[in-house]
């Protein structure tokens, strides 16, 4: 077996320009490791000497960190004042089987958003600044430390997502909220082709959902903020639907966070983002071993046999079919594009990458 280069491990922004300027391959970008998906070929460029929180201003619901920021760093960070990231990011160590240390520029990277994202948005709509670095060596700002209505094209938005393909995160500055005082789970004993229904009228009540998923047979509504709002809302919301126990607390809402119901679990996993009313036609048709929907039932999860391909068993829906866990060298990870989408982000790689050194192949498009 071939040797592998040794890892490149720039320990600021500068010297990670330097780094990218000078390659002559392909670079395989890392940051902790525990949320990559699909292949790509190249030296390790690890993220992860970049650390540390550079600004946090309670009071103006701001922080700024270095790419590389361990996301439990930043989540301690924030506990002590009585805040959070609004987006609920997920940790995927245990459900991908990996060992690394989840960090911020990951999560920003992947646009990693957990169940909250049904009301406080993904990832990418906290995100107010990024910094980072594009593939010919240049270092690039776009936003800061304040939101503001500005033209011109959204650089935050757009590194979102794109899993380092256009450009390798320095720092990242986001908009925190506040914790809230009570968090209470309203649990539905149901089966999965009537809990999207289940969870679509709670989501239409004026009741302030943060949280609904099906889980073990059992659809989860969260609601959360001051203790006395929260347990009228949970007590009127139960009396809506006339049916459901109360449970108070939120550590529940990590193991829906992290799918730990597939924890330790052998076969190919796949993360479908769809329409709720079709997630009911798509499990039947799935056949899975095991499935989570999250979301109100725009997100789900699937437990499958090794080297299921997904696309070919719904057929054709509108939303897209991701797979996390698995190897095949026939099905790619990432949903196919449309043309006319392929044709804008190919050229989005040309410029921010030209040279094609940054994650190559790892997207489709890319």
């Amino acid at each position: 077996m071939a040797e592998q280069d040794p890892a490149l491990r720039p320990g600021s922004e500068a010297e990670l320009s330097d780094l990218i300027r000078a390659a002559n391959g392909p670079l395989r970008i890392v940051g902790g490791g525990t949320r990559a998906i699909g292949t790509t070929t190249g030296t390790a460029l690890e993220t992860g000497g970049m650390a540390g929180i550079t600004l946090y201003d309670p009071g103006a619901l701001t922080l700024v960190a270095r790419a590389g920021t361990s996301l439990a760093g930043i989540a301690a960070a924030l506990a002590a004042e009585g805040q959070r990231l609004p987006f609920e990011p997920p940790d995927m160590c245990a459900l991908m089987a990996r060992t690394g240390t989840p960090t911020i520029g990951g999560v920003v990277a992947a646009n990693a958003s957990g169940p909250r994202r049904i009301s406080a948005g993904a990832a990418r709509d906290s995100l107010i600044g990024v910094r980072f670095v594009d593939g010919s060596g240049m270092v690039v700002k776009n936003g800061g430390r304040v939101m503001k209505n500005v033209t011109g094209l959204d650089l935050a938005r757009l590194m979102a997502g794109a899993r380092g393909t256009l450009g390798v995160l320095s720092e990242v500055a986001f908009k925190v909220l506040p914790a809230p005082e009570t968090t209470a789970t309203l649990m539905i004993a149901t089966a999965a082709a009537d809990a999207v229904a289940v969870m679509a009228a709670a989501m239409a009540s004026p009741f302030d959902v943060t949280g609904a998923a099906w889980v073990d047979g059992q659809v989860l509504l969260r609601l959360e903020g001051f203790a006395a709002s929260v347990a009228y809302r949970v007590k009127a919301l139960q009396a809506r639907l006339a049916m459901g126990e109360i449970e108070t607390g939120g550590t529940r809402w990590t193991t829906v966070r992290d799918v730990a119901a597939f924890h330790g679990r052998q076969g190919d996993i796949w993360r479908l983002s769809v329409k709720p009313s079709d997630a009911p036609a798509i499990l039947r048709r799935a056949g899975a071993e095991a499935a989570v929907l999250d979301w109100a039932g725009g997100l789900i999860w699937l437990l499958v046999a090794p080297g299921s391909d997904i696309r070919a068993w719904i057929g054709a829906f509108g939303g897209h079919a991701t797979r996390v866990r698995g190897d095949s060298g026939t099905i790619p990870a990432f949903h196919p594009e449309q043309a006319a989408v392929a044709r804008l982000t190919a050229g989005l790689k040309a410029r921010f990458d030209p040279r094609n050194i940054l994650n190559p192949g790892l997207m489709a498009a890319f």
